[in-house]
């Protein structure tokens, strides 16, 4: 147990004891926080909804929680039965399902609990919707602090509050460009791994297929650019390979002499150059960053006589966190939405997408199986475009038949399948679209 309660905290367990929480999903990124439950005084989760309730009983006991913790957390198969506990102040969505994501934002909404999405597939699928719905509700709408998107948010945060521009943010990640089409069938190749031992650490092949080929980092860019007002790329990410020493070189406009665009840009690097298995040193692969502008030459100065490391002009700055620790850190989301009544990181427009891209030469009949599958990969483009392009949102690639053929690596649109069925995802996504789409 902490020897030490920050002062907000305190006064918390003392007027109204802990904060309570109700978690859905109990996978790796829950079993995470739930880790951290048993040495966090400040924390009681009233209740876990999981597919397999059993199996989440069996990941606490592995946690190490005591039998009296257990007997008193109510274990549930629905998170719609979780979010209706009068006990629960606030969910943590940890599904990962978009279709469960949108049900479960707009249920704590319609409900008054605060909500947080780690389920980022479900918030750039529809969350300018699901963020109206929890303002208009008094509630906070979160992104996971731990969680990358989050952390990036929060040094976007940093950098304004300071007064500075922001030149670009993102984080890092593995890549080379045939990632985009490995399916789950050769995925733990690329990771160092048999089938046999991910299994037994209970890593399943298309969730982390999904961070290899791409469509995790055109998720997690997307949601950035909608909470932050950054822009995205036109024709997706570029995953250029950046070392963090040479962030503030490289992340920058191609007239400053770096490799964007423009100034204002998400982007991810990648932790090894083109056609290299050997991760470069001071490869940001866990990491975010943030680089920005001095705003005058007095600035400019004081980056100088600070330290900090500029590009050639001295204009350009970095600063970057190496890692990120995942559901371990998802109490903080917990304490700003419940204490201080902040999300750490909240959608607040539509302008990045993620499109469906063929994986290999589709043909009728074939049927999309999703993110991280064996048919698609998921984009980053303008929401303007994605528009324009008819594109089916790789969010709503599940179970959809193909009618017509689609060529290897050409965006899929929604022409390109079967009529959408007429069900809440996407009938909440045709309600985003019409309501926050981008003027141009």
């Amino acid at each position: 147990m902490p020897s030490f309660v920050p002062d907000l905290l305190q006064r918390r367990l003392a007027e109204a004891g802990p904060i309570r929480i109700g978690v859905i999903g109990a996978g790796k990124f829950g079993a995470m926080f739930l880790n951290q439950v048993p040495f966090s005084p400040h924390f009681r989760v009233v209740a876990i909804a999981d597919l397999d309730p059993g199996k989440a009983q069996q990941t606490c006991e592995s946690l190490g929680w005591t039998s009296e913790r257990i007997a008193a957390t109510r274990f549930s198969e629905s998170g719609l039965d979780v979010i209706a506990d009068p006990q629960v102040e606030i969910v943590l969505e940890i599904t990962g399902s978009p279709a469960a994501g949108i049900a479960h934002a707009l249920a704590a909404a319609e409900q008054g609990k605060h909500i947080v999405m780690v389920n980022v597939e479900a918030d750039v699928l529809a969350g300018p919707l699901l963020a109206e719905a929890h303002r208009k509700a008094g509630t906070v709408y979160s992104m996971a602090y731990g969680d990358q998107p989050a952390l990036v948010c929060e040094l976007v945060d940093w950098a304004r509050t300071c007064g500075f521009e922001i030149v670009a943010a993102g984080k890092g990640t593995r890549y080379q460009p045939f990632y985009h089409d490995v399916t789950p069938a050769g995925v733990w190749d690329h990771y160092g791994l048999t089938a046999d031992q991910a299994a037994v650490a209970g890593m399943n092949a298309q969730m982390f297929n999904s961070f290899l080929d791409g469509t995790k980092s055109a998720i997690e860019m997307a949601a950035i650019a909608n909470a932050t007002g950054l822009a995205v790329p036109q024709d997706g990410l570029q995953f250029p390979a950046v070392a963090s020493d040479e962030l503030q070189d490289q992340l920058i406009p191609r007239d400053a002499g770096g490799v964007l665009p423009k100034s204002g840009m998400v982007e991810v690097v990648a932790s090894a150059r083109r056609g290299e298995t050997q991760e470069m040193p001071g490869n940001l692969r866990w990491g975010v960053y943030v680089v920005f502008e001095a705003p005058n030459d007095y600035a400019r100065a004081c980056f100088r006589q600070y330290g900090l490391k500029t590009d050639r002009s001295g204009r350009y700055a970095a600063l970057y966190r190496p890692y990120h620790l995942i559901g371990l850190e998802l109490g903080v989301s917990v304490v700003n939405a419940v204490l201080r009544g902040e999300a750490t990181g909240s959608t607040r427009g539509w302008r990045g997408d993620v499109v469906s891209i063929a994986k290999r030469d589709l043909v009728p009949g074939d049927m999309l199986d999703g993110e991280g599958g064996y048919c698609a990969w998921g984009k980053l483009v303008p929401a303007a475009r994605s528009l324009a392009l008819g594109a089916l949102p790789i969010g709503l690639a599940h179970k959809l038949r193909v009618i017509r053929p689609v060529t290897h690596g050409a965006v899929i649109t929604q022409a390109d399948v079967e009529p959408l069925p007429d069900i809440p995802v996407v009938r909440a996504r045709r309600e985003m679209e019409k309501r926050f789409a981008p003027a141009n």
